[in-house]
């Protein structure tokens, strides 16, 4: 266990990104999981095109949109696309966490997916809350894509009232930036005690 690591996680469009934006901008180090998935796609392009065809590659690279499609509504592909890549992405945040654990300050993790992994050896979990009905028009807005997908893109991850239930912390995201802050203040207060 880490004593100083806490993972900032939530679901799609809960506005888990402003608080890591937030957090950053008091200092603090936050590791994006997200960035990390990223490189290591890049990284597996060989295994991703062995396993979805030629389709998902465009120019040379990984075509996350054409990837995304396939694994956004295929379970199994979803799982086979996991397989490949959550061992890699586990192994670079847990070599950073020990060495940041080992600097002795506070850090985050940004881990979108880390109930739906269940995979990593953190107690201090925060979640990024919003209403369900506020995070579908989050994601509509900001994705530009249909309801029926949107709708889709959450279900596919643990209910947000469940991942409430499983976390030590939550921070409220249902009003505006200004609270938003306010609450990642009032959060950061209680732990540092």
């Amino acid at each position: 266990m880490f004593k100083n690591g806490y993972i900032i996680t939530g679901s799609i469009a809960t506005g888990k990104s402003s608080v890591c934006g937030i957090l950053r901008s008091k200092g603090y180090v936050v590791v994006d999981a997200d960035k990390i998935a990223h490189e290591e796609l890049r990284n597996s392009k060989d295994e991703v095109q062995s396993l979805f065809g030629t389709k998902c590659i465009r120019n040379g690279d990984v075509d996350r949109k054409a990837l995304g499609r396939i694994v956004f509504n295929d379970v199994e592909a979803r799982k086979k696309l996991e397989n490949i890549l959550h061992p890699k992405i586990k192994k670079v945040i847990m070599d950073l966490a020990v060495k940041l654990e080992a600097e002795g300050n506070l850090f985050f993790i940004d881990i979108p997916l880390f109930f739906e992994t269940n995979n990593y050896d953190f107690d201090k979990v925060v979640l990024v809350y919003t209403t369900r009905d506020l995070q579908l028009k989050r994601l509509l807005t900001r994705d530009c894509i249909g309801e029926a997908d949107a709708k889709n893109r959450i279900a596919m991850q643990i209910d947000i009232e469940e991942k409430k239930k499983m976390s030590m912390f939550v921070i409220d995201n249902c009003g505006n930036y200004i609270d938003l802050q306010k609450n990642v203040e009032d959060f950061l207060q209680k732990i540092k005690g």
